[in-house]
C-alpha cells in the first residue's frame, strides 16, 4: 500500500485485481509484460513483497532481490535472447519512476545504443 493507504497497480495486478499479460510467476515475484513496451521484449519482473524503490530495500530483502535478477537470467535463456538484453531499475522522479513498487524491466530484441542516456 502506499503513502495513503491505497495498493500501488502491481499489488493490484499480484492481487488479481487489475489484468496483466503474466509471463510467469512463483512464490517471490511476478513476471509481466509492459503495457507500453520500448522493445519487442519488455518485461517487469515485479516482487510479490512491496519495497518503494531499490534505495529503500533493506537489509532483509537481499535475498529476495538476488531471486529477482536470477528470474531475468531464467527469463532470458528460456526465451532464447543470447544476443543480450537490458536490465534497467528506475529509482524516483528524476528516474522517471511512475509506480512506487520496485520493478526491473528486462528489454530485448532490438539495438540499443550505449550510453542509454
Amino acid at each position: 500500500m502506499n503513502l495513503n493507504g491505497e495498493k500501488t497497480i502491481f499489488e493490484k495486478i499480484i492481487d488479481r485485481e487489475v489484468p496483466a499479460e503474466i509471463v510467469e510467476e512463483d512464490e517471490h515475484c511476478i513476471l509481466i509484460r509492459d503495457i507500453n513496451p520500448c522493445a519487442p521484449v519488455h518485461i517487469l519482473i515485479i516482487p510479490k513483497k512491496r519495497v518503494p524503490r531499490i534505495a529503500e530495500a533493506e537489509s532483509d530483502d537481499e535475498a529476495m532481490l538476488g531471486h529477482l535478477l536470477f528470474m531475468a537470467k531464467k527469463f532470458a535463456e528460456t526465451h532464447h535472447l543470447e544476443q543480450g538484453f537490458r536490465l534497467v531499475i528506475n529509482n524516483g522522479p528524476h528516474a522517471q519512476e511512475t509506480v512506487p513498487h520496485l520493478h526491473i524491466h528486462l528489454i530485448a530484441g532490438k539495438w540499443m545504443a550505449w550510453p542509454p542516456c
